[in-house]
């Protein structure tokens, strides 16, 4: 059957204007992130009084040419050519008034120096939502006041964070020792009280040093608040106790009280078992945390030092959480091992990875911890913990009630499963975003090399947890010799390895437009399939485009975001590596469809 000319000319004239609709788009996000950048940078000027003119009078905002802030005193760019900002650091210049907050306008900034000015007020109890993605936080050397916000441990990336020199009062939130990044830390020379946050032997009293009121390892023991072992268990238990008695009553018996506020409490709770868990039965020098792993890697020591991060559970405690492996509790068969569904006497559940008993999966089992073991990201799944117990080797995770995302693309015959495109586009988002922070992380970078629709689980908000460490690979640390030839004069992001990482994650997209099942796509990517490349596809006719998508999305008002968003994932599978963008440059441009057809 033939297209009357009409039609086609029809067809032609509603695809050419899709394509224009799509670059148009991605114009407008670049635009988008520079007018932030120069906004978040405008506030931070009007917001501060600068005496001696110390940066003030370079920051000109006539000049409309690309990367123009970089020449900004104190202005550091992602790159030259870009308004992205990287790190701002205005030291030393006696500068006065509150914290900048216009600082939340910058998206990229990992970077904020203010120390040895004459700043004054509060930190902003909101400083994780200012300062998102921070990974190095200055602000030494002030008069800022009042209590040290506990949402600074809500910044993740965190490795540096230096308030020395201040007029700071009350408790140091306890939850700063949920910073298992940090790798800085001073709050000398205020005026604080209390026990120190639990960082194990990473700091010595140095951090600490000029306040006379703050007590625990490096300083000396908080008498009034363990005097010995015995009180200490007690207190401990008892807090326990009480935390669990008050969550399952908000939980079961406050129908009213909001989800998140449920869902704050119970994060308090397991915050305060966490730090409880540290502190039982450790001796003032804290250094029986370093539990040396001969079972499996005797001469690791780097992979015993990851108990300060990951717990060493009980054999024993997560047989009987699993119903002694029962099959009924199965919820997943890979490569790897086993999953199961566990139980704990609370009632709170567990994913535990039973491993197969090979040598490639120690090796699968030693890469999981080192990788994941480090990293937390609310789009990676939480390794809780692990457990070697003669040949057994068991990996804990936080469990995803909504299983993984292949399942929901293609359910088992008789399952009624179907999530709409609205979820697909904020899936997708969401592996992106976090994809984005593994190869971008400021302090190590890793590729997952394994991306795919089995290893996307699903939690009770179908916000997506990238899982399946065993094949990731550490690009690029603190210790990298970036000298090397294989380094030298190549950006982490235009290593072969991480469009790896972009490839497998357009074929999740594709996947999540068609339907089809990966393997299918696979091979039509790497045949040359015309109808997934996006430099090949016949803009002439608009039966490719609709042959390909899963049916049940059509007509549903979405059809021109599917189409930008098949745009997106066309370039990301091309078979030129080098011509595949960035997990950066999808993300944004993701974000960009999806936020322009939202309210």
């Amino acid at each position: 059957m033939q297209m009357a000319p009409n039609t086609r000319f029809g067809c032609k004239l509603l695809l050419r204007t899709l394509v224009w609709l799509l670059l148009c788009t991605v114009s407008i996000c670049s635009m988008e992130d520079n007018n932030s950048n120069i906004s978040c940078l405008k506030s931070i000027k009007d917001s501060l009084d600068d005496p001696h003119d110390s940066f003030k009078s370079s920051w000109n905002f006539n000049n409309n040419t690309e990367g123009f802030i970089c020449d900004f005193v104190g202005v550091e760019c992602w790159h030259v050519y870009s308004n992205e900002v990287l790190k701002i650091r205005l030291t030393n210049m006696g500068l006065k008034g509150e914290f900048p907050r216009g600082v939340a306008d910058c998206k990229t900034l990992m970077g904020l120096d203010l120390s040895n000015n004459e700043l004054s007020g509060p930190i902003p109890s909101n400083i994780s939502r200012i300062f998102q993605y921070g990974t190095e936080l200055d602000l030494s050397s002030n008069r800022f006041s009042g209590n040290i916000p506990k949402q600074i441990s809500n910044l993740s990336f965190l490795n540096a964070l230096k308030l020395d020199n201040n007029q700071l009062t009350g408790l140091i939130p306890p939850e700063l020792a949920l910073l298992d990044r940090i790798k800085q830390f001073s709050v000398a020379n205020n005026k604080l009280y209390g026990p120190v946050p639990n960082f194990g032997p990473s700091f010595n009293e140095s951090s600490y040093a000029g306040n006379p009121g703050l007590c625990g390892f490096p300083l000396e023991p908080c008498i009034n608040f363990f005097s010995d072992s015995f009180k200490r268990g007690f207190i401990i238990g008892y807090m326990v106790s009480v935390f669990s008695v008050i969550s399952i009553f908000m939980s079961y018996c406050v129908p009213w009280v909001h989800r998140n506020e449920r869902n704050k409490m119970l994060r308090q709770f397991m915050l305060n078992l966490i730090l409880s868990r540290r502190n039982k039965g450790e001796h003032s020098h804290q250094t029986s945390k370093l539990v040396h792993l001969d079972l499996l890697h005797e001469a690791s020591r780097e992979t015993s030092m990851l108990v300060q991060l990951v717990s060493r559970m009980s054999y024993a405690d997560l047989t009987e959480a699993t119903n002694n492996f029962s099959a009924d509790n199965i919820i997943g068969i890979g490569q790897m091992g086993t999953t199961y569904k566990a139980t704990l006497p609370n009632g709170w559940l567990l994913a535990i990875k039973r491993l197969f008993d090979t040598q490639k999966f120690d090796e699968h089992f030693i890469t999981e911890l080192k990788t994941l073991g480090r990293l937390r990201h609310d789009n990676l799944v939480p390794l809780l913990g692990f457990c070697i117990e003669s040949k057994e080797k068991l990996l804990v995770y936080r469990y995803m009630s909504n299983g993984n995302l292949y399942d929901w693309l293609h359910p088992a015959e008789g399952e009624a499963k179907f999530i709409d495109w609205p979820l697909r586009v904020n899936i997708a988002h969401g592996i992106a975003r976090g994809l984005v922070w593994l190869h971008q992380n400021c302090n190590f970078r890793v590729v997952h090399l394994d991306i795919c629709s089995k290893c996307i689980l699903l939690d009770q908000n179908f916000e997506p947890k990238i899982s399946n460490f065993g094949e990731a690979m550490l690009i690029k640390s603190n210790n990298t010799d970036w000298s090397s030839s294989f380094y030298k004069d190549t950006e982490l992001w235009e290593l072969s390895f991480v469009k790896e990482d972009v490839y497998h994650f357009g074929i999740v997209l594709l996947e999540l437009i068609t339907g089809a099942e990966p393997s299918k796509l696979t091979n039509s990517s790497d045949t040359g399939d015309e109808t997934l490349r996006n430099g090949s596809i016949d803009l002439s006719t608009s039966t490719n485009f609709y042959d390909v998508i899963d049916k049940s999305l059509i007509g549903r008002g979405f059809d021109t975001e599917i189409f930008k968003i098949f745009s997106v994932a066309c370039h990301c599978v091309q078979p030129n590596r080098d011509g595949r963008p960035t997990m950066l440059e999808v993300h944004k441009t993701i974000g960009a469809i999806w936020s322009q057809n939202r309210p």
